[in-house]
């Protein structure tokens, strides 16, 4: 006789569980504690199945019997409704435990760490991620929606940090489309909120453009009277045209004295590509300044805390804001504008070669490989130029003669 809901509240437990069959294999099993639960049993390839659908009244009668219908559907395709559920189960399971900090982490160490990434940009994903977990870092990634995404963003910009703000949102798109790619959830809701978010203007680093100025600058560094391995970064940083991050994370099994050459490998370069700079005689001068108090292993600047870590990146920014240069006057980034800058004026200078000791790329693979062939002489002649300029605006209270402008060395 089929069930009715007046028989099922009438059903009382026993010292035993006991099953009360419905229709076409559902029942309700009876527990000892009085629980009610609904089972749908059912054979494939000989062998009897059971899948177990909820308890009573949790699950009414009707849909009771709606579950049991569409099993038998999916028993007579083929198909094993007990199974399937077990894997619905993991899956919910292994989803749960798949949150958004736990796949970005994993991202970051898959996606770059293992593929060389540069450390600086490492660091910068994981002070992104740092932005966003406490909004998002526990949620489980597949269920997270735009909206919880854009708070935080939105919490950065309310502090003026637009450009803070758009990278957290371009990071964790990355980290949506990983999860997407590993099966950890099925779409990229940062997609929904472009435009959503104030669009940053763009910054220049703040750099010095005058030959008096920059010759008051290099004084005021010769004057430093901090640490000394930060007093030697400073006065090297302006003759190389590399990035700060670039500088910090030398290492001296990179560079050559005797050649007069720092070859910085792929994965330390923004760009992701090798690159060699010429060192003039002035730089090779404060580098064996370097290895006579360090030594020449491990970091050419490392940290005071450890000489195991590079020294920090606020460093050399710090050391001129003691110097009394605010971040409007000079940043350590802004000391290759600087360059750039007085290089391009001199008019000495092939535009490309300038460019190739900038390390900026080329679209062109192949026209880049000619170009570094082509341009390495010429960047030897024009770091020993500029180091020996850098030095004439140092010892001068003046703008450098102009005729020194029109000389080439070497």
């Amino acid at each position: 006789m089929p069930l009715t809901d007046t028989r099922l509240r009438a059903l009382k437990p026993k010292d035993k569980p006991y099953k009360v069959t419905d229709e076409r294999g559902l029942y309700v099993e009876v527990t000892p504690t009085g629980g009610k639960l609904w089972r749908f049993r059912y054979r494939i390839g000989g062998a009897q199945k059971k899948l177990c659908i909820g308890s009573y009244p949790d699950i009414s009668l009707k849909q009771a019997r709606d579950v049991a219908y569409e099993a038998r559907r999916a028993v007579a395709s083929g198909g094993d409704p007990a199974f399937e559920k077990r894997k619905r189960k993991i899956r919910a399971e292994f989803l749960s435990a798949q949150t958004f900090e736990a796949v970005a982490r994993e991202y970051i160490e898959q996606m770059m760490v293992q593929n060389g990434r540069a450390d600086g940009t490492i660091v910068k994903a994981n002070y992104f991620l740092d932005k966003l977990a406490p909004a998002i870092g526990n949620r489980p990634i597949n269920e997270i929606e735009p909206f919880e995404v854009l708070a935080p963003l939105k919490r950065l910009e309310a502090t003026g940090k637009h450009e803070t703000a758009k990278k957290c949102r371009s990071f964790a798109g990355r980290v949506f489309r990983y999860g997407v790619a590993t099966t950890r959830c099925k779409s990229d809701p940062t997609s929904m909120l472009k435009g959503a978010l104030v669009t940053p203007r763009a910054q220049h680093y703040a750099a010095i453009l005058e030959p008096t100025e920059l010759g008051g600058l290099l004084r005021a560094i010769d004057d430093f009277t901090g640490y000394m391995v930060t007093k030697l970064a400073l006065q090297i940083a302006p003759h190389v045209f590399v990035r700060p991050g670039e500088l910090r994370h030398a290492e001296w099994h990179e560079i050559d004295l005797v050649d007069g050459v720092w070859k910085i490998p792929a994965g330390k370069m923004k760009a992701r590509r090798a690159h060699a700079v010429p060192l003039s005689k002035q730089v090779r001068g404060y580098l064996t300044d370097l290895a006579e108090m360090l030594g020449r292993e491990g970091y050419v600047f490392p940290s005071a805390r450890s000489s195991k870590r590079p020294m920090s990146e606020n460093t050399l920014n710090a050391a001129f804001r003691r110097m009394g240069y605010s971040k409007e006057e000079v940043t350590a980034h802004g000391l290759r504008a600087t360059a750039s800058t007085f290089l391009n004026e001199s008019g000495l200078w092939n535009p490309d070669a300038i460019e190739r000791a900038l390390a900026h790329g080329d679209s062109n693979v192949v026209r880049g490989i000619y170009h570094r062939g082509k341009h390495w002489d010429e960047r030897v002649r024009m770091a020993q130029w500029w180091s020996d300029y850098l030095d004439e605006l140092r010892l001068s209270n003046k703008a450098h003669d102009a005729n020194f402008q029109r000389q080439l060395t070497g």
